[in-house]
């Protein structure tokens, strides 16, 4: 029989909180060491498809450089490469959203005309919603993400001109 003092201890509740930061975070495994004790939690990595759009290679080796653009496909409304030069970009990694909840109307429009400082939209990161503000006052003339849409570190976000 093995003596209670030589078996491991499992904090339930610090292992709820890594599947949460697994769940908040996207990554399929975390691990913490606290002097000897040592706690990982992983999780199966879900087969999940990404859409991935792709266009055929041209097959005429004159294709012009210039139609590329246009014959990739791309998500409805979003901009040419170039229009993202004014871009705000993501400060850290985290999910995207348009609104503060999901009855809400969104944080700003295309057209809309913002200040420097307003809200554009949030990121959730960790269980902190962190607003995302304008830089400098003008135009939003694109928004390239989705509301609920993961995001990435200096990934464009909103397009202000």
């Amino acid at each position: 029989m093995a003596d209670n003092n030589d078996s491991m201890r499992i904090d339930v509740e610090l292992v709820r909180q890594l599947a949460t930061l697994l769940d908040d975070t996207h990554l399929t495994e975390i691990e913490v060491e606290d002097g000897d004790r040592k706690v990982r939690v992983a999780r199966k990595a879900a087969a999940v498809a990404a859409p991935v759009a792709y266009a055929p290679a041209p097959m005429a080796p004159a294709a012009a450089p210039a139609a590329a653009p246009a014959t990739a496909p791309a998500d409805a409304g979003a901009p040419a490469p170039a229009s993202t030069a004014n871009a705000v970009k993501s400060p850290m990694v985290g999910t995207a959203y348009l609104a503060p909840n999901p009855e809400a109307k969104p944080f700003v429009t295309v057209g809309q005309k913002v200040a420097a400082g307003d809200t554009l939209l949030i990121i959730e990161a960790m269980k902190v919603m962190n607003p995302i503000t304008a830089t400098a006052a003008g135009t939003v003339a694109a928004i390239l993400v989705t509301s609920g849409q993961p995001v990435e570190f200096d990934q464009p976000l909103v397009v202000v001109e």
